[in-house]
């Protein structure tokens, strides 16, 4: 005897099928609407907004309110939950807020300090073994007729200034928020979930303010590290952790660093501001931004326990460009005694990157004006700081403009000019990555690429030095091409005029991998300034003993010009050869990985490090 199944009706039509995949998609899209409220750092206000708008649109679609309604209706309430949605976005953006000395809630206070402006606090850190002072002003703000002109001394104050929060970061572009926070997750592995981050760090024209970490308590004569920061002149800020001035503090030194003038703001160049200026000078605004800070630490830093005799100015790759620049400044001379140049210099023959002829500059000025509809600079200072922020790409190098710099730095060490009296300075294994990160090459490419950078015969030679006959091959030939064009070949230029100029030499090859950037272009910041953080599983014990290492190598270097000390690997000071200290799983001298390209290179300049 047979049976019929009966399918109930509701089964045959699909319904349950239905069912689920509205739910599907309605946990799909909460789940991408709670990604986007934590990336874009939203606020609270969002979450709960949010999660009332989607718990009133399941619970009307879970209880059935517009099943009996048609398909049209039901895809136009999807409609009005995107809409619902993206409107809490928007009403829920982080605000700006300013970036706290400390992240302790509620920091101790320090004593009153006396600076030649008027009286200031800081706070301590947690644990009171340092003081932090963020957000002093050591010139006017560079806004309104001030705007392209020499940094002007900065004013007294009235009562005790709060020094405990950072000043805005110098006028530039800002990428979305939930960007940077993609990028904390791709690039540096390091994103950290929080409810103390929901607020967007503020920007602003008016940042010519310095910070200082120094020891807690009653200290003096501490050497001195004071620090700029890269960004390819273009963008940057001094709150940074892995710069911050807090590891060094930890070993009794002074650290200050500053925001400086950016892009169109600090290194626009035109022949009407060379005229209206008392010195004749345009387009180095950024570097005299520089100077004003050294001259305010000459002046005051002693009240922080910091030496003024004892200063020693460091940067990391477009900040490191800019002290290479000012080792050959007139301007400089007597503000600092050594020099600390992490992945970028100005000194070879022809500057890789952040230099251009002051010609160059007043055709891209010309350029500028004609794109933002101005014939003067007094029209030109009328717009709005915002208006003319994304210029920023087009005027971020430093030039030789008869004031700030007489001429190239490499023309200043051939004739024996310069301010340093020792250097540590060296580059990274893997400073292309980031660069090339979206331009890899392959072997379709490579040949091509090659002939780009290099001109006729040397291309060849390039080409003979690093064969290709695989893809792999091809990207990892134009990863050491490019990091030895666009970094190392600059350092080894300048270890040489130093050499020339009996200036002590320290160079290093930073090679240490770890869990976020490892030996990329910045990675090595992280251990120079011994800001490895405590909990941080991206970095392992060998990380943070090698760390221990190069704070010890430059809180010697600081004190005394050497970087050699009880308890560290012997760091021979540079020969003229292409050894160099490495700084990695293993410390030692070994042969700097680029030295074929330096080689033609060599040849291409001419280079000779003197007349």
């Amino acid at each position: 005897m047979s049976h019929r199944v009966t399918v109930p009706t509701e089964k045959r039509t699909g319904r349950p099928a239905g069912k689920t995949a509205w739910r599907v998609c309605f946990g799909v899209l909460t789940a991408l609407f709670a990604a986007v409220l934590e990336l874009g750092k939203h606020t609270l206000a969002g979450w709960g907004i949010g999660a009332a708008v989607l718990g009133a649109f399941y619970a009307l679609r879970a209880r059935g309110g517009l099943k009996q309604k048609g398909r049209g209706v039901r895809l136009l309430s999807w409609g009005g939950l995107l809409a619902a949605l993206a409107a809490v976005l928007w009403v829920s953006r982080p605000p700006v807020r300013p970036v706290p000395a400390v992240a302790e809630k509620d920091p101790e206070v320090t004593g009153v300090i006396h600076v030649a402006q008027g009286d200031l606090t800081g706070v301590y850190t947690k644990d009171r073994a340092v003081e932090v002072y963020t957000g002093i002003p050591y010139a006017q703000p560079p806004v309104g007729e001030l705007r392209w002109k020499e940094p002007q001394p900065a004013k007294s104050w009235d009562g005790i200034l709060a020094a405990d929060r950072f000043a805005p970061m110098s006028m530039q572009t800002q990428n979305a928020v939930i960007y940077s926070s993609l990028a904390q997750i791709i690039g540096y592995h390091d994103y950290q979930i929080s409810l103390k981050d929901n607020y967007r760090e503020p920007v602003s024209e008016d940042s010519l303010y310095l910070n200082i970490w120094k020891p807690a308590g009653n200290v003096s004569g501490c050497p001195v590290l004071v620090y700029v920061h890269g960004g390819s002149l273009q963008t940057g800020q001094p709150w940074y952790a892995d710069y911050s001035g807090e590891g060094l503090a930890r070993q009794g030194c002074v650290v200050v660093n500053m925001g400086y003038r950016l892009g169109i703001f600090g290194f626009f160049a035109d022949p009407e501001l060379a005229a209206e200026s008392l010195n004749g000078t345009t387009g180095n605004y950024g570097l005299l931004d520089q100077i004003e800070a050294l001259r305010w630490v000459q002046e005051n830093i002693a009240a922080f326990g910091g030496d003024p005799g004892n200063v020693t100015l460091a940067g990391e790759s477009a900040g490191s460009a800019c002290v290479t620049a000012l080792c050959t400044s007139p301007l400089a001379k007597g503000l600092f005694r050594r020099v600390l140049a992490e992945s970028s210099t100005v000194t070879a023959p022809e500057p890789a990157h952040s230099f251009r002829s002051l010609a160059d500059a007043f055709k891209a000025a010309e350029e500028t004006k004609e794109r933002l509809g101005v014939r003067s600079i007094e029209e030109l200072r009328a717009l709005p700081a915002e208006k003319i922020a994304g210029e920023l790409s087009v005027h971020h190098h430093i030039t030789v403009d008869g004031y700030v710099l007489t001429e190239t730095p490499f023309r200043s060490y051939q004739k024996g000019i310069h301010n340093e009296e020792a250097q540590l300075q060296g580059y990274n294994r893997e400073e292309a990555a980031p660069f090339i990160l979206f331009g890899q090459a392959n072997l379709k490419n490579y040949e091509e690429k090659i002939r780009r950078a290099f001109p006729g015969t040397y291309a060849d030679e390039v080409l003979a030095l690093y064969p290709a006959s695989t893809d792999a091959e091809a990207k990892r030939n134009w990863a050491d091409i490019y990091s030895a064009v666009l970094f190392s070949y600059g350092h080894r230029c300048w270890a040489r005029q130093a050499a020339q100029n009996g200036i002590p030499a320290y160079t290093y090859l930073f090679t240490k991998t770890n869990g976020r950037l490892g030996c990329w272009h910045s990675g090595e910041e992280v251990y120079f300034y011994g800001n490895i953080p405590a909990g941080s599983r991206l970095y392992d014990e060998a990380d943070r003993d090698l760390s221990r290492i190069i704070t010890g190598y430059v809180v010697n270097f600081m004190k005394t010009g050497d970087p050699n000390g009880e308890g560290l690997p012997a760091w021979p000071a540079f020969n003229g050869s292409e050894t160099v200290q490495e700084l990695g799983e293993t410390v030692g001298p070994q042969t700097s990985p680029f030295a074929p390209v330096h080689e033609v290179l060599d040849r291409m300049y001419q280079f000779r490090a003197e007349e």
